[in-house]
């Protein structure tokens, strides 16, 4: 297994598999699903290793994905272990690391499939079981994200796009789907931003009210992998026009995760996603409706008189459920993927070169024209915030002052360049020797863009320019602001906060995705 393309393999997220894996993943789906239509023996499909143990943690309640998963790892005959919402030691305020520490011991090769309310806990759990594994001389543990919060659901999506490739035939050239219904809650939804990128081409209509709008965080993904993306308020006003998509994915509205205003608007909610009857001799013919299911009984978005149509796909695609998980069962017990010769998984390669070195002119700093004397010898930090607002720029100098622990004797002020007139921040701090690597990395982060400079006997002697870095991570005045993400530090789970640097130059949490401006990620 050491050589194995998906031994010790977390899936926390769709691009937790690159394209080529995925596609991987729906061929072996393909191929065991035609064998057990075919009647074939299912033996050679089987992991059938007492030596693989599968530990079903759920802490949400949940019977689908539960279910689903329990059938197909007992398929695979491999050692079975399940807790849940009511009978779990998670439940004593255990906390997650330690408890599927002990859990890895038990089996030589250990899957955990897990269901939890708090967001990103696999790729936390990726990070100290794959420490503790190495530590304990132990392969890594596999692990699979049967839903955390409003996070993703990538498995629910494996099995989406399996049907979308099966109602296409297997081709994948350009799909055009609808997704209606609570978009803001459903995690089924968010992870069909990067899962409909193994078609090429890709056509999106967002169907719901203003209330339950897809977050900004994945439209903004969709519009990164290129989707054509159109927006409607209600299904009635989505058929008035006539290009309409061949894949109708519903979801339910998630009253339970609604605040008391929305609530008050939840029959006119319901009314615009909910299919009607008088909506039939509107739509083309081979359109198939899906749900991950199950339906609310009282609202249900696709009512009970359409599942004896041609439009009903949702029980063929729940179905599917059962054989993709047996497959990624599969590969992560070591059964398929020997013969995988596709584009793995890239990790992102951070490079900490957002420090500059800018040639000291060895010349006096001048004196500045209001309040700051030139420095003999200490430490200057220039340019912080230029270009910003006059009270924008106090704020990120009271930020570095409180930030870096910078209670010294110093002065600080707000000026014009005098090369283009531009407001800056200018802080001087006399008889300061040192500014260490730790300091440098969370001012580049408080403010970017600023400038370095050491100064001995009036003259700069060396200068550095800082720039927005690719990641910060492992301080203690950071957090995420996600009050649902596993790294939040009211869950006392001990996690170390990450955040990377967008394209956008925001941050994003290592585990739940969280967008954060640079600003925000401070604790104060």
């Amino acid at each position: 297994m050491e050589n194995h393309p998906f031994a010790g393999r977390t899936i926390n997220v769709v691009n937790d598999l690159s394209i080529d894996e995925q596609l991987y993943l729906y061929e072996k789906t393909r191929e065991l699903k035609r064998a057990f239509k075919n009647g074939e023996d299912l033996r050679p499909w089987q992991i059938n290793d007492d030596r693989v143990g599968a530990y079903l943690i759920f802490l949400e309640s949940s019977t689908r994905t539960k279910e689903s998963f329990l059938n197909a790892v007992k398929f695979h005959k491999i050692k079975t272990n399940i807790f849940d919402t009511d009978h779990s030691s998670f439940n004593k305020s255990e906390s997650y690391a330690d408890t599927l520490k002990m859990l890895s011991a038990y089996s030589e090769r250990s899957i955990f499939i897990m269901r939890t309310k708090l967001e990103g806990v696999g790729r936390w759990l990726e990070v100290c079981l794959g420490q503790y594994a190495n530590k304990m001389g132990l392969p890594a543990p596999a692990y699979l994200n049967g839903g955390d919060g409003k996070h993703e659901h990538p498995t629910q999506e494996f099995l989406d796009e399996y049907t979308f490739l099966e109602q296409n035939n297997f081709q994948r050239d350009h799909i055009h789907v609808a997704l209606i219904g609570d978009l803001t809650h459903g995690r089924t939804v968010h992870s069909k931003a990067d899962g409909l990128h193994i078609f090429k081409e890709v056509e999106v209509d967002l169907i719901a009210p203003p209330e339950l709008r897809l977050p900004d965080h994945y439209y903004n993904k969709m519009e990164a992998n290129g989707y054509k993306i159109r927006n409607f308020e209600s299904i009635e006003a989505y058929l008035q026009q006539k290009h309409i998509a061949q894949s109708w994915y519903f979801t339910r509205l998630q009253l339970e995760r609604m605040g008391e205003d929305i609530l008050e608007k939840a029959e006119r909610l319901h009314r615009s996603v909910t299919f009607d009857r008088d909506f039939l001799i509107k739509i083309p013919e081979n359109i198939r409706f899906y749900h991950p299911l199950p339906r609310h009984k009282v609202y249900p978005t696709i009512p009970f008189w359409l599942d004896s149509l041609p439009l009903n796909g949702w029980e063929e695609q729940a179905m599917n459920g059962y054989f993709t998980r047996i497959i990624e069962i599969g590969i992560l017990g070591g059964k398929f993927g020997a013969d995988f010769e596709g584009k793995k998984k890239e990790t992102p390669d951070y490079h900490d070169d957002f420090i500059e070195t800018v040639p000291a002119l060895n010349k006096q700093k001048p004196e500045y024209k209001i309040g700051t004397k030139p420095v003999e010898n200490g430490i200057v930090i220039d340019h912080i915030g230029k270009g910003n607002d006059i009270e924008t720029i106090w704020e990120q100098i009271s930020k570095i002052r409180k930030i870096l622990d910078l209670n010294i004797i110093s002065s600080s002020g707000v000026y014009r360049s005098h090369i283009d007139g531009l407001y800056k921040g200018v802080l001087s701090l006399p008889d300061l020797d040192h500014f260490g690597e730790i300091k440098m990395k969370k001012l580049s982060a408080i403010a970017p863009e600023s400038t370095l400079n050491i100064i001995k006997d009036y003259v700069v002697q060396e200068k550095f320019r800082v720039h927005m870095p690719p990641r910060i991570y492992d301080f203690e005045d950071i957090s995420c602001k996600n009050p649902d993400c596993i790294s939040h530090p009211k869950h006392h789970e001990n996690v170390i906060t990450e955040f990377y640097r967008t394209n956008s130059n925001k941050f994003i949490c290592k585990y739940c995705e969280r967008i954060h401006t640079f600003e925000e990620i401070w604790n104060f």
